[in-house]
């Protein structure tokens, strides 16, 4: 699989689509949400048009929340080294050569123009991430035009009569950089180019500058866009302490609480800016404060922590400490490891794409040898096959331990701050309680 036919269907990807698609959605993250799917039309030539807030997640997770075998666009200066180009090009991803890459490079792009028609035709579905470049703010940036031009182009190269859709993909997730995390995925209403036909036959111009609008405005609807710069901590980190214990819920999903919460605020903004400033305030001293405690909003908003329950929740850590450590030989080999490792990466939009690299790699070399391991050691072979499939599910028991012992431990510590009547938890247990009452009258 090369660039000359990074059109047609392939075996091998699909294969390897199927493995890292389980990785992806069942271990990386703990859960992927998927909404408007319906949205897509497989028949139809489509582009997809997601945020870019997190390096390859944002591509991966488009790619492991459809079917198919959609095509990327990439920057063209990861392409230098042949083997990294072909390998680039087995996982369906083109270059775009920009000016920075040399006057001379720029010819390139005719020919990948020709091959991204070719894609479109055969109705893989092209992914272009609009903005650009990644940056990690819950913020929509201003849309480069290449993804209309593309479009554009692409219908005149068929007279006007492609029908081409452009579908706004919306990410979101609950953290850049923390293992089991939830992803939310939305696919928006299609945006039909034949609506911009007669405008880009009078003004070409005009109308790229329109279906951008459009498209903008399609994709503001489906992600989180916290427009200011000034309180973005603040408000990136109400929705949290607000939404934080919806992060699971796909009836009703937290990208779209936030997206309310965020717009009662901006209303706010403009008829009541004390109020809108109080709470930004409040805001930033439960975030400081709850740090400096040890806490977590979870924590505090539980409103008793009863001594029976921490003492029956530490009986059963302490007697279940066995299986935490038989589990931790895949969360130490798989998680931790690969956490530790990315750490180390300078742009930290790109640790989560190295963490989810590390961790699958590590799999590819690990599993295999310890299936082979545990047939080889136990005897009949169904019980090596039995302790070998133990390893997951006592690592899924470990991870869901580290989680339960932070909360019995953060219980005890509250007990501990209400007995010796520590002034700063108090404190925060006001402000979060004042907190929560004024954004509960915005509702």
């Amino acid at each position: 699989m090369g660039r000359e036919n990074i059109e047609k269907y392939s075996i091998g990807y699909s294969i390897i689509k199927s493995i890292f698609k389980f990785w992806h959605n069942n271990i990386y993250y703990r859960r992927v949400i998927v909404l408007g799917r319906n949205h897509i039309d497989y028949d139809k030539h489509l582009i997809f048009a997601p945020n870019h807030q997190n390096a390859l997640m944002d591509a991966l997770a488009v790619v492991f929340s459809h079917k198919g075998q959609p095509v990327f666009l990439a920057r063209a200066d990861i392409f230098r080294k042949k083997f990294v180009a072909s390998l680039l090009y087995f996982l369906k991803i083109l270059p775009v050569y920009r000016i920075r890459d040399g006057y001379s490079a720029l010819k390139e792009n005719s020919e990948i123009f020709n091959k991204t028609i070719d894609v479109i035709r055969h109705k893989n579905g092209l992914v272009i991430l609009p903005e650009g470049d990644h940056a990690g703010y819950r913020r929509l940036r201003r849309l480069k035009k290449g993804i209309c031009r593309i479009a554009f182009q692409s219908e005149q190269a068929f007279d006007y009569n492609l029908n081409l859709q452009i579908i706004p993909v919306g990410l979101e997730f609950t953290n850049y950089n923390r293992l089991r995390q939830v992803l939310t995925v939305v696919y928006g209403k299609p945006i039909e180019v034949s609506d911009y036909h007669q405008l880009h036959m009078e003004s070409p111009e005009i109308a790229m500058n329109k279906l951008r609008d459009k498209l903008s405005s399609e994709m503001m609807r489906i992600m989180v866009h916290i427009e200011s710069e000034e309180d973005y901590e603040a408000i990136d980190e109400l929705r949290s302490i607000i939404n934080g214990r919806f992060s699971d819920n796909i009836r009703y999903p937290k990208l779209f609480r936030d997206r309310v919460l965020i717009e009662n605020l901006n209303r706010l903004k403009t008829i009541n800016k004390a109020l809108y400033h109080k709470i930004c305030s409040l805001t930033l001293k439960v975030k400081q404060k709850t740090r400096d405690l040890n806490l977590t909003y979870r924590l505090l908003e539980k409103k008793k922590h009863l001594i029976s329950w921490l003492i029956a929740g530490a009986t059963g850590i302490i007697a279940t400490f066995p299986l935490f450590i038989y589990g931790s030989i895949f969360t130490l080999t798989f998680l931790t490891l690969p956490r530790l490792r990315a750490k180390k990466i300078k742009d930290i939009q790109f640790q989560s794409t190295f963490m989810y690299g590390i961790s699958l790699a590590l799999a590819l070399i690990v599993l295999p040898l310890l299936f082979v391991i545990a047939l080889s050691v136990f005897s009949p072979w169904w019980l090596g096959i039995l302790i070998f499939l133990s390893l997951p599910v006592s690592g899924w028991f470990a991870w869901n331990y580290s989680i339960l012992f932070q909360r019995i431990i953060g219980g005890f510590r509250i007990r501990n701050y209400i007995r010796t009547k520590n002034e700063d938890y108090f404190s925060l247990k006001k402000n979060h309680h004042e907190l929560l009452n004024i954004i509960e009258t915005l509702r």
